[in-house]
């Protein structure tokens, strides 16, 4: 089943918000056919915008990249957690108060455009941490926030992200450095900015106004999650860190809408599918098996896709998928379920 057979996806919305690492390019790469998605919404006119958990770069200088990938971008198009941390500090801070920042140069020059004072240690007495993805953040980075945060400053986290994406595998995110104070403080911080907590995207959504908003991400735990709370229509692309298994065991707040390998679901009815279909859908058949799904009859593999995430998300539980017909064994293997 697609989107709506015979429209493009992309037509019932009047914004798309593109996550960027896994969706438009993987770290400074841009994924094969993505310039040329966001090439046409720009050619059709259509407003468009870009929500990154992504703390290390400032706003101007993810627009900066994304034009010198070939799609160009304003400062202004470009929602940064960095900036979203600073914004929600200068709110609840006194003008130039100081904050210890933990994470890259960004994050402090976000700080300081909204008029606070970034700080480096637990001496200059911050009236707040912000911990935000670093490439350089080590030990004793930590080490001063930690003692910021027990001697009573509340931590502010841009993001929660495990992991991000690399040409060669996920690596640690923000929230594995925010894992680290977690162990050491024993509990959470006080605030996090970032997806999926709907910041975010509700900010994207209120400038298309009364138009409907479209969040596509590759991540079910951010991108999809935040979507969800933000009340918003989400398409999963296969680009970056979620794969199918990992969709087929999601929990329901972390389910989307629509699923399409790459960008392309955006404009070929063909290359999208709304999740979950039915057990029968588009000439596949699921049925549990041993407490095994089993795959049978023939067609397409998004197709068989969405009658999998049917049964699965109505199990509630993670299953094995085996074949139950020589189509059945070339989709499972497509989808990456094979082993």
């Amino acid at each position: 089943m697609t989107a709506s057979a015979g429209e493009r996806l992309v037509d019932g919305y009047t914004l798309v918000v593109f996550d960027l690492d896994g969706v438009i390019y993987l770290i400074d790469r841009p994924i094969p056919g993505a310039v040329e998605a966001v090439g046409r919404l720009h050619a059709e006119g259509r407003a468009v915008a870009y929500a990154t958990n992504n703390a290390s770069r400032r706003s101007s200088e993810v627009a900066d990249l994304l034009t010198g990938m070939g799609v160009p971008a304003r400062a202004d198009e470009v929602l940064t957690s960095a900036a979203a941390t600073a914004e929600l500090l200068r709110d609840r801070l006194p003008a130039g108060a100081p904050v210890l920042v933990v994470g890259a140069e960004a994050l402090r020059a976000e700080l300081r455009a909204v008029g606070l004072r970034p700080v480096s240690t637990v001496d200059e007495q911050p009236a707040a941490v912000a911990q935000g993805y670093g490439p350089q953040v080590g030990w004793v980075d930590l080490a001063e926030a930690s003692l910021a945060v027990r001697a009573g400053a509340p931590w502010y986290a841009t993001n929660t992200d495990r992991t991000l994406p690399s040409p060669r595998g996920p690596l640690p995110g923000n929230g594995s450095l925010v894992a680290v104070l977690r162990t050491a403080l024993g509990r959470d911080p006080d605030v996090v900015v970032g997806k999926p907590e709907p910041a975010l995207f509700a900010t994207a959504a209120r400038r298309a106004g009364a138009g409907r908003t479209l969040v596509v991400g590759d991540r079910l735990d951010t991108d999809i999650e935040g979507a969800r709370r933000a009340g918003l229509d989400s398409l999963l692309v296969l680009t970056g860190v979620s794969d199918v298994p990992e969709l087929l065991a999601a929990p329901e707040p972390r389910r989307p809408t629509y699923v399409s390998i790459d960008l392309a679901g955006l404009f070929d009815p063909a290359a999208v599918v709304r999740v979950p279909g039915t057990p029968d859908t588009g000439g596949w058949s699921v049925t549990v098996t041993d407490g095994e799904l089993a795959l049978d009859g023939a067609g397409r593999p998004l197709d068989a896709l969405a009658a999998l995430c049917a049964v699965a998300w109505s199990a509630g539980a993670e299953a094995r998928v085996r074949p139950a017909s020589p189509a059945a064994e070339e989709a499972i293997a497509a989808l990456g379920l094979s082993g």
